[in-house]
């Protein structure tokens, strides 16, 4: 087997510095990297770009909305075309980073509100996969399954890679449990561990209710700003490794 570890990384802001992204390069084979609008800026973006392609990892774009105060997780309610130029704004920025630095950006994920809000929103994830697919058809769309974030990249010609989030829990209705409630975020190795074992054996997650829920992913995700995050990132490509199974970057998944 396959298989794809993504981690958002470049989430600060000036001197701020948020999630141990040095760490976490040597684990990771895909790094979605803030865009400036809930985090990051143009010089923490060329860091991590660089840090990406000295290791082999392949980069992506973690847009979000204008919201550095709520770190992109409050909603924010916006004109569509406004949405839209700024998802252009976003990625653009990172392609043009990258340029500069010999990278390449080959994938979007959506961070926090904006991917929330998307996942529910038909509409709104057909007008963001049209901005996507506007300033390049290449890239790659990272969704939870059977999301309509999944449904609108398909819709717009574009490549998607579904996602396992390693580190939150589901609900009985394979959506996440929100943050707010208690243990939505996992930080027990041994938890994420196990967990990671059941989706690569049986392709399965346990909701927090205990419901056995079925999960078509090939992309697992470790959030950087997990407490432990690079912990378990490792514990996460172990248990892929032991199984025998190979980390690859996202468009070397999908070439």
């Amino acid at each position: 087997m396959r298989i794809d570890i993504n981690s958002d990384m470049g989430e600060g802001f000036g001197h701020w510095r948020a999630g141990d992204d040095d760490g976490l390069i040597g684990i990771v084979s895909s790094a979605n990297i803030a865009c400036g609008f809930h985090a990051g800026d143009a010089v923490i973006m060329d860091r991590t770009v660089r840090l990406a392609k000295a290791r082999n990892v392949g980069i992506g774009a973690h847009p979000g909305l204008p919201d550095l105060m709520g770190f992109g997780r409050r909603a924010i309610q916006m004109d569509r075309a406004e949405v839209e130029k700024h998802m252009i704004y976003q990625i653009g920025a990172l392609q043009a980073i990258a340029a500069a630095a010999g990278h390449r950006v080959t994938h979007v994920s959506y961070h926090a509100a904006l991917g929330n809000m998307a996942t529910a929103d038909r509409e709104l994830a057909d007008i963001l996969a049209r901005a996507i697919a506007t300033l390049d058809r290449n890239l790659i769309v990272f969704a939870m399954p059977d999301t309509e974030v999944e449904g609108a990249a398909e819709r717009a010609g574009l490549r998607v890679l579904t996602l396992f989030l390693a580190d939150r829990a589901y609900d009985d209705r394979g959506a996440l449990v929100p943050r707010k409630v208690s243990n939505s975020v996992i930080t027990d190795e041994a938890a994420v561990a196990a967990r990671v074992r059941q989706f690569l054996e049986d392709g399965t997650v346990t909701s927090i209710a205990g419901t056995r829920l079925r999960v078509r992913a090939r992309s697992i995700l470790v959030h950087s700003d997990t407490p432990g995050a690079v912990a378990l990132a490792r514990c996460v490509r172990r248990e892929v490794e032991a199984g025998g199974g190979q980390v690859v970057p996202a468009a070397q998944l999908l070439a």
